[in-house]
């Protein structure tokens, strides 16, 4: 382990999770230990707000492991959030009890406003917080597993396997729009009170809530940095650029992207269930195709198969999304997001940190030449010619 550890952390890696790290302890510090109205201090709002970029940004990398490294190009990541959301939020429905609009211990108020005799049998257990952490990652986990069995198996690539994964997201918007599935319907779950016995209102949730989200992003980043920097990632690149000729050299291409697939599902489950608590509702709207493709504008925006580049154009994204939206150009946001993925397209094709990566690292090998014929003319040595030149 300390191995793998060792290998997977450069300095970027380190220096991203040094950043995550030391921002969520002092957003935490500042709202917990300021007062409030102190220009220093940051809004419990804010709090929630800053945590919903977090779980957006483990969504990114998710997405980035597949696509970035092994060319799964996935237009319904959206649908594994909204599973692990759903999963959560019904655990957070099943601990609101008799506290509910119309006091049934048992139902949630939706069941009961639509006549509902008893519990559904897939509800049970969901009143047991460590069921519902299971089948966060069992029910995103499992679906992916089956669809991708089926799909990788069947050798369905390319922008066919986009389409289908897209059918599949906007199947599972349609079944949790009826209200008879057993989900809330068009409502969705909402009103919730404790999580764990804490208010989910208090500030002190919220910013616990934020910080467990963070301690997340960390955790997903390093078990992709694991994967990608392992045997595993070169063959997963190995795959992501030359599938039949992977194939041909004996690997058993369909195991290694079921493998990842799955662990991608299992990620963004996560992540949809981080967010739910600190959002307040989970709906079928979540299920829209068009939040997947907005997550696969994120990492394309920050920089496909860079990680880092995911997680930063997740929460840069989001924050313009945040900014446009509350204004007069409301109207014009998504228009606004399609011009700028194809102005990243264009001129950046590479994203904002693969972009910077490009111009770094030939500036950074040019420096440490010049350094050493520096040195070696210092020692009365005459550098040798460089034969690119």
């Amino acid at each position: 382990m300390q191995h793998i550890l060792t290998r997977s952390l450069d300095r970027a890696a380190t220096t991203f999770i040094l950043v995550v790290a030391g921002l969520g302890i002092l957003i935490s510090l500042s709202n917990i230990l300021l007062p409030a109205g102190s220009f220093f201090q940051v809004p419990t709002y804010l709090v929630a707000l800053f945590g919903k970029y977090v779980c957006y940004a483990i969504l990114a990398l998710s997405i980035d492991l597949i696509w970035g490294y092994c060319g799964i190009l996935s237009l319904g990541h959206g649908a594994f959030f909204a599973l692990g959301g759903y999963a959560m939020g019904m655990y957070l429905m099943r601990q609101i009890g008799s506290r509910g609009v119309y006091g049934n211990p048992i139902l949630p108020d939706f069941m009961v406003f639509l006549n509902y005799p008893k519990l559904p049998w897939y509800w049970h257990g969901f009143d047991m917080f460590w069921f519902a952490a299971l089948m966060v990652l069992l029910v995103p986990g499992l679906l992916a597993f089956c669809f991708g069995w089926l799909a990788f198996r069947s050798r369905v690539t390319g922008v066919y396997l986009s389409i289908i994964t897209q059918a599949m997201t906007y199947a599972l918007l349609l079944a949790f729009f009826r209200n008879d599935f057993g989900f809330g319907g068009n409502n969705g779950l909402t009103d919730f009170k404790d999580i764990l016995g804490f208010n989910v209102q208090a500030d002190g949730t919220r910013v616990a809530l934020f910080l467990l989200s963070c301690f997340s992003l960390i955790l997903a980043f390093l078990i992709c940095r694991a994967v990608v920097t392992s045997k595993l990632g070169k063959l997963l690149i190995a795959i992501r650029d030359a599938e039949s000729r992977t194939r041909f050299l004996g690997y058993r291409v369909e195991s290694y992207k079921l493998f990842v697939f799955t662990l991608s599902a299992c990620m963004a489950g996560v992540a949809g269930a981080l967010y739910v608590p600190q959002v307040g509702i989970i709906n079928p709207s979540e299920f829209a195709p068009g939040n997947s493709i907005e997550a696969v504008i994120w990492v394309a925006v920050g920089g496909r198969g860079t990680l880092t580049g995911a997680a930063l154009g997740a929460v840069v994204v989001n924050y313009a999304k945040t900014y446009f939206t509350s204004g007069p150009l409301a109207p014009y946001w998504l228009f606004m997001l399609g011009a700028l993925f194809i102005l990243v397209t264009l001129l950046l094709p590479k994203g904002i940190v693969g972009t910077f990566n490009a111009w770094w690292e030939p500036w950074k090998a040019q420096r440490i030449s010049d350094a050493d014929e520096s040195a070696a003319r210092e020692d009365g040595i005459e550098p040798k010619p460089n034969p690119a030149e």
